[in-house]
């Protein structure tokens, strides 16, 4: 009698553990003073926020050195930048943060007192009718093709902005670092001459034991 009443009791109790021990998922909202969540297997808005804040706003500050032209109404004449993309050349794969990213991009630029960003839609329209792709822009005989399909639209181009991705990663043992590099490059189509400025940041991943990660993220300025 008690063996059986012992079963009973340990079937109710492992049931019970078992329902108990049930994932599940729920979600909040991330207050905007809050850190942003850190990562545990890639990089995320930990690493490519600030990458993105440090790397335009050295940029555009050093070309924004020395006099501004101004205009008959005696406002500044704002340079445009054609930004025609990102290319993610690291081991991870950035999924959905390649859109975000450009995003960000060009709300940096249009925040600028001094430069002005074209659309994206028309520089998609452009590299679709002139069959050429973002890298192949660099090419004289191709940029001059796309500056003019654009200026037949009554939009002016002064820069050209190409955005790289790259990672190198260093393991030990359990651990490893995985350095983030993202380089902007900056070309004058007038004269030729390109600007670049690169911002890092390293971010470390470790296994314990059991198999579980937990990540930190330092990085230099």
């Amino acid at each position: 009698m008690r063996r059986r009443e012992w079963l009973t009791g340990f079937s109710v109790v492992s049931l019970a553990s078992l329902l108990g021990c049930r994932g599940y998922q729920y979600g909040h909202i991330v207050k905007p003073q809050s850190e942003n969540l850190v990562g545990s297997h890639k990089g995320g808005a930990e690493v490519f926020d600030p990458l993105v804040d440090e790397a335009v706003a050295k940029l555009l500050a050093r070309q924004h050195q020395g006099d501004c032209p101004v205009g008959p109404d005696g406002q500044p004449i704002k340079k445009s930048i054609c930004f025609v993309g990102i290319e993610n050349k690291m081991v991870e794969d950035i999924g959905d943060f390649k859109d975000q990213l450009y995003e960000q991009i060009d709300s940096k630029i249009l925040e600028s007192d001094a430069f002005q960003s074209i659309s994206r839609r028309m520089v998609d329209a452009a590299l679709f009718e002139t069959r050429l792709r973002p890298d192949s822009l660099f090419i004289p005989d191709n940029q001059a093709l796309f500056a003019s399909v654009l200026q037949r639209q009554g939009i002016p181009i002064d820069y050209l902005l190409y955005a790289r991705l790259t990672s190198g990663t260093t393991v030990r043992n359990s651990s490893s670092q995985r350095d983030y590099l993202l380089t902007l490059e900056l070309t004058n189509i007038h004269t030729g001459f390109a600007d670049k400025q690169s911002s890092e940041i390293r971010k470390g991943y470790h296994k314990t034991a059991m198999g579980k990660v937990w990540n930190y993220n330092p990085f230099t300025r």
